[in-house]
């Protein structure tokens, strides 16, 4: 039993660190990181102290332990690697996106909403000229979160 509880506290020390500290444990050219050893050695105390309080034989829990540790250091690791693969945080032009007028627009402010899949929110806007609200417009230039648009006919 004393072994479960130590690897159990080991693992979620380790991962508690990998997490504040970044994962400073990266074993075979980045196959399993130490936040997945860390979640892998937390469960497999846990589900070893577990099948211990069923009454099973420790012969049980050892081997449960480690099926529970394994799949969650792969299901972990494949986790980690989708979101350090995703895009979040990625400048994206908007040069070109189309969309409409939400608030009147002019030389100073206005709002649209475009008609881009990564735009949820209607964006500030500007114009060399007026353009009233409910007008299709397009995106000629990015200013950080401002767009300058042109209405379509253009």
């Amino acid at each position: 039993m004393l072994v479960f509880i130590v690897i159990g506290l080991l693992g979620l020390g380790l991962a508690v660190a990998s997490l504040l500290l970044g994962d400073f444990l990266d074993l075979l050219d980045g196959a399993i990181s130490g936040t997945s050893l860390g979640a892998g050695g937390l469960l497999f105390g846990a589900t070893g102290m577990l099948v211990l309080s069923w009454g099973l034989e420790p012969w049980v829990a050892y081997p449960a332990g480690l099926v529970v540790a394994v799949l969650v250091v792969v299901l972990v690791n494949v986790l980690v690697k989708r979101l350090k693969a995703g895009d979040d945080g990625a400048p994206v032009s908007l040069v070109g996106a189309q969309g409409s007028v939400t608030s009147g627009v002019d030389r100073g402010h206005g709002e649209v909403s475009l008609d881009a899949a990564t735009e949820l929110e209607t964006r500030l806007a500007f114009s060399d000229e007026p353009i009233e609200q409910g007008t299709r417009i397009v995106v000629v230039e990015q200013h950080g979160a401002r767009v300058k648009v042109e209405p379509v006919w253009r």
